[in-house]
């Protein structure tokens, strides 16, 4: 393949790539919970020094044009969506760093979530309303919720029913946000050994999180991705088109 167009190939690539990760963030931005992506793209070596041969004599032009761009690990962001408030007692929200800890299905582990819209079973659990998943305690098990009592929680995460204490939501924080893999539903799923303590979080009753995307952020990286697919889609066609005129003309003109 003609070199400048595999390396307007994977330019091209890389702005597609951007520009479906910066309109999934656009359409989420009302999401409760959700947390926007960032598509990162670095620099492809050139071949040389990609296959281990440093030591073979290059050509100097090629090696300064690159081999192109790679896509990089999606990083999620982690900064707090705005606060709003509601009239449901089981909506909660968390201030500051933390996650609320649910069970997944079985096999499966933990969910982290930021998503707490919360409402109660058909067994009276604790649950997340979007996946059903039931909310665990400190120690790692069900919240349970008598019908027809008034539910207050405090800033420690204590669920109260006529003044007594049932339990206390388990909210952990993670220090290295890079092992967050999004599991749908507002879920991350995470390694147990990466969760900390809930360190100096607070949580608020009949309050949810908001999504933290920037809408206008998230407008401005789709249209920037998309222009820049679009004059690396003209560079290939530009080579292209030098390449029809080296075969088609050059090539005869040399018979």
């Amino acid at each position: 393949m003609n070199y400048g167009m595999q390396i307007s190939a994977s330019g091209v690539l890389t702005s597609l790539y951007r520009m479906d990760v910066a309109a999934n963030n656009l359409a989420n931005v009302g999401t409760v919970g959700f947390k926007p992506d960032f598509a990162d793209v670095r620099q492809r070596d050139c071949e040389r020094v990609e296959r281990g041969l440093e030591r073979v004599a290059g050509n100097e032009l090629m090696e300064r044009l690159g081999g192109g761009v790679f896509a990089a690990a999606t990083r999620t962001g982690q900064a707090q969506g705005a606060l709003s408030a509601t009239a449901n007692p089981l909506d909660l929200a968390i201030e500051g760093a933390g996650y609320f800890v649910v069970r997944a299905a079985e096999g499966e582990g933990i969910r982290l979530t930021r998503d707490g819209r919360l409402t109660r079973d058909g067994n009276g659990r604790l649950v997340q309303a979007a996946s059903g998943l039931p909310v665990l305690d400190e120690s790692n098990g069900p919240i349970v919720i008598s019908s027809g009592a008034k539910v207050t929680v405090d800033a420690s995460g204590t669920i109260r029913q006529n003044g007594a204490a049932i339990g206390r939501l388990r909210v952990a924080t993670v220090e290295d946000a890079g092992v967050l893999r999004k599991a749908g539903h507002g879920l991350f799923a995470v390694p147990e050994e990466a969760m900390g303590p809930r360190g100096a979080s607070r949580v608020r009753q009949q309050m949810i999180e908001q999504s933290a995307v920037d809408p206008v952020a998230a407008l401005m990286a789709v249209t920037d991705a998309g222009r820049a697919a679009e004059s690396n889609m003209t560079m290939v066609q530009t080579h292209d088109r030098l390449m029809d005129r080296a075969i088609n003309g050059l090539g005869r003109v040399g018979t």
